[in-house]
């Protein structure tokens, strides 16, 4: 694990020089929901303490393993397609929704905030590329969709998330996360929401340096960082 962590180190800095940013600009979420709880484990006593999971269910004992973790506690983002009566069992135990692309959705988080007295980050879901096997909403939604968070006081809007197509030359991808940032530019030239949108989140283990390029603050890296096991 350490010489693909080696790897993919290597790969973002030179992204980063390529594109004139501060590596620090850029920080990893080691997706584990392909592989065990041991290697989860291992994943966070080599430094990767930011996890991301797609479902509750196979996040599950891996959260709990790791509440008594010697060392620095890693935090966990919520990356997948949250189910409105799955909201329970993800806030409070998820730092960051990197998710949340519908009304009745933004209503429960901040319901269940409210509940628990926590203001929970939540970064937008934009189906930039279109596609109908995606979620998201469609970028013209977007400014809309904001606006209404104004009147859910316990989610913190932090930023933009999206998937881009699968492409042999992830080259092909540049205008989905080029689109992205000018979309949260945009926002924030707009003064849509109170505070700023920050967060990039976007870039996977076949086009993490071309988002990178792009802007991303957020990459979320499954296989190419902690591998991937028949069963996890």
């Amino acid at each position: 694990m350490l010489q693909r962590i080696d790897e993919v180190e290597r790969r973002i800095r030179e992204a980063c020089a390529r594109s004139g940013r501060s590596r620090e600009e850029v920080r990893l979420i080691a997706v584990t929901k392909y592989v065990s709880t041991k290697t989860t484990i291992e994943a966070v006593r080599h430094g990767l303490l930011q996890l991301g999971e797609n479902r509750w269910q196979d996040a599950q004992a891996k959260w709990h393993a790791l509440q008594d973790i010697d060392g620095p506690a890693p935090t966990w983002h919520f990356i997948g397609s949250l189910q409105t009566n799955k909201v329970k069992e993800v806030v409070g135990r998820f730092a960051c929704i990197h998710s949340l692309d519908r009304p009745s959705l933004a209503k429960e988080i901040n319901r269940k905030a409210e509940q628990l007295g926590i203001r929970v980050p939540c970064l937008l879901q934009v189906n930039v590329s279109g596609e109908d096997t995606k979620h998201g909403l469609q970028p013209e939604e977007v400014r809309g969709f904001a606006a209404t968070l104004a009147d859910l006081p316990f989610i913190q809007p932090a930023g933009l998330m999206t998937m881009a197509p699968y492409e042999a030359e992830p080259e092909e991808t540049r205008p989905v996360f080029r689109s992205l940032r000018e979309l949260r530019d945009e926002l924030n030239r707009a003064a849509v929401l109170p505070e700023p949108l920050r967060e990039l989140s976007m870039g996977m283990s076949n086009d993490f340096e071309i988002a990178v390029e792009e802007g991303a603050t957020w990459l979320r890296l499954g296989t190419i960082l902690v591998g991937k096991e028949e069963e996890a």
